[in-house]
């Protein structure tokens, strides 16, 4: 599994210190400093089950300064928020982990965290 994280995050660090007391296999990816492209993007968006406007921190200048507030969130936008996204990486939720059976959460939760562990092949909440 793989996690993205801002280490300035207390629900990162949160995360990270739960994936280690389970003795989690993972990779980090600090993604202000290896940002996701807009492929990239799209398939953890496929994973989550979400739109892009879902995973959209409003609450930060980046988000402010494009006026997202306001951006329509159909269809016919997908790509533009995709696009903000990928430029301004700062606006991701975060951390997000990348489940090893194709799926992804929001981990912004213990219970979220325990969600991605129970997708692991072969864990205790998830048998082989």
């Amino acid at each position: 599994m793989e996690i993205w994280i801002n280490p300035a995050c207390s629900k990162c660090r949160s995360a990270l210190h739960l994936l280690d007391e389970e003795g989690a296999q993972y990779t980090v990816r600090r993604y202000l400093e290896d940002p996701p492209d807009a492929d990239e993007i799209r398939a953890v968006l496929e994973r989550l089950g979400l739109e892009p406007w879902d995973i959209v921190r409003t609450q930060e200048a980046e988000a402010k300064e494009l006026g997202l507030k306001e951006w329509p969130r159909e269809p016919g936008e997908r790509e533009r928020w995709i696009g903000a996204l990928a430029a301004h990486p700062r606006l991701l939720q975060r951390p997000i982990i990348t489940a090893e059976d194709g799926t992804a959460v929001v981990a912004r939760s213990e219970g979220a965290v325990r969600d991605a562990l129970g997708r692991v092949p072969g864990s205790a909440g998830n048998p082989a």
